[in-house]
């Protein structure tokens, strides 16, 4: 039985304690939220801390950690030094610096480490890459996901932009499926931002976008903005172009940008040809909970099967590195080489 402790009970926090909750295998040994925090009933008889410390005296061995992004890295580091494997939510960490850091306490310490890219554990878009890998490259790629937020959601995406801009919070995921599809390495970067509202901090910027260059002549865009000013036109692109053909996203979901399971949503896949187009039918969507629950399976068959994730956290890194000197770039006003 591995024993669990959740820190950070946000959405992705709850959505991962319930996962465990509900999973053969696992123990929630405590809950761990810096504040009074509303729960799902299923979660209310666990033990609640409101201190990392105090949770860690439970003596876990995975620490789930879904807090706030500047605090990635150095619960991370803690957690393995105490003995603990670790799931972290993407982005790993605010800097490649302090990734890197994390990656070389979990292989000096033989610990796992996983990071919460959850397109990973999504039958769709793993049928997408595997699809766009089939028609070869080099390849376009043309990504994005804007956010029309108000009220809460706009409440939490402004306390997200005080650690962390849209361009890296969200682009890590689709940087990662690019760096799937290509394998190849990332050569240099440059990105465009906009403050769009008073209402967040003078350096940081709510809209923004990033291209990149890869070693094998692939390139790609994603687009990424946050706040109630954001258009609900073309709010989500995801676009694969290969000398081959394409393979494309389509009738993703049309309740809104603001609406979480749209996020991965797939009505189908449209792979074109020269020779004329075929349509993939992906009827079985499964919606945030259950790719959460997926997520953390994986996460519990990593330590029970002692699995190298050795590419994991490469990729993890690797397009962490992109997202970061794209927003080096929006700062800069400077191409970044990496």
């Amino acid at each position: 039985m591995t024993r669990v402790l959740i820190v950070g009970l946000g959405n992705m926090g709850q959505s991962h304690a319930l996962a465990h909750h509900a999973a053969e295998g696992a123990e929630i040994v405590g809950l761990v939220n810096r504040s009074p925090r509303d729960l799902p009933g299923a979660l209310s008889a666990y033990p609640r801390f409101d201190r990392f410390e105090e949770g860690m005296r439970t003596r876990p061995d995975l620490v789930v950690i879904a807090t706030y992004s500047d605090s990635h890295a150095d619960l991370a580091i803690r957690a393995m030094e105490a003995g603990a494997h670790v799931f972290v939510e993407k982005p790993l960490a605010t800097t490649v610096a302090d990734a890197e850091r994390v990656v070389e306490t979990a292989v000096r310490l033989k610990r796992k480490l996983v990071v919460g890219y959850i397109l990973r554990h999504h039958p769709s878009w793993v049928r997408m890459i595997a699809e766009a890998r089939r028609l070869g490259g080099p390849y376009v790629f043309r990504m994005n996901l804007n956010q029309q937020s108000s009220g809460a959601e706009w409440e939490t995406h402004k306390a997200l932009m005080q650690t962390t801009s849209p361009i890296v919070d969200c682009g890590v995921h689709y940087v990662d499926v690019m760096c799937q599809v290509t394998d190849a390495a990332p050569v240099r970067v440059q990105g465009i931002g906009l403050r769009l509202s008073d209402e967040i901090a003078p350096d940081m910027y709510n809209y923004g976008q990033l291209q990149v260059v890869f070693a094998d002549g692939s390139v790609g865009w994603y687009e990424a903005g946050w706040g109630p000013m954001m258009s609900e036109t073309a709010f989500f692109v995801k676009d694969i172009v290969s000398p081959n053909g394409a393979v494309s996203i389509t009738d993703a979901d049309k309740s809104g940008s603001s609406d979480i399971d749209g996020h991965t949503k797939v009505g189908g896949l449209r792979v074109h040809r020269p020779s004329g187009d075929e349509m993939i039918d992906l009827p079985d969507e499964p919606g945030h909970q259950a790719l959460c629950d997926a997520e953390q399976g994986f996460v519990l068959r990593a330590i029970a099967e002692d699995m190298d994730l050795g590419r994991h956290i490469a990729d993890a890194v690797r397009s962490l590195a992109i997202c970061i000197a794209a927003d080096e770039s929006i700062r800069s006003g400077r191409v970044v080489t990496l």
